[in-house]
């Protein structure tokens, strides 16, 4: 079993999940839309233990939370 990932990524993961949660609320179909699509994305990757592929997933996370704000 890989080793787990850096704690920092961790704290990280769960920033922009709860930035992204916040921003789903003006999402233009709405917040019971939005919020369980969130959670499936995030659920899918939560086994995940390469600190780079945690870093690619965050990188498209801010991607997404880009494209929220407009």
């Amino acid at each position: 079993m890989p080793p787990p990932p850096p704690r920092s990524l961790r704290h990280q993961v769960i920033a922009i999940y709860k930035e992204l949660l916040y921003l789903g609320r003006e999402y233009p179909l709405g917040y019971g839309y939005f919020r369980p699509r969130l959670h499936k994305a995030f659920k899918a990757k939560a086994g995940e233990r390469d600190a780079d592929k945690i870093r690619q997933g965050l990188r498209q996370a801010e991607y997404v939370k880009k494209g929220t704000r407009n």
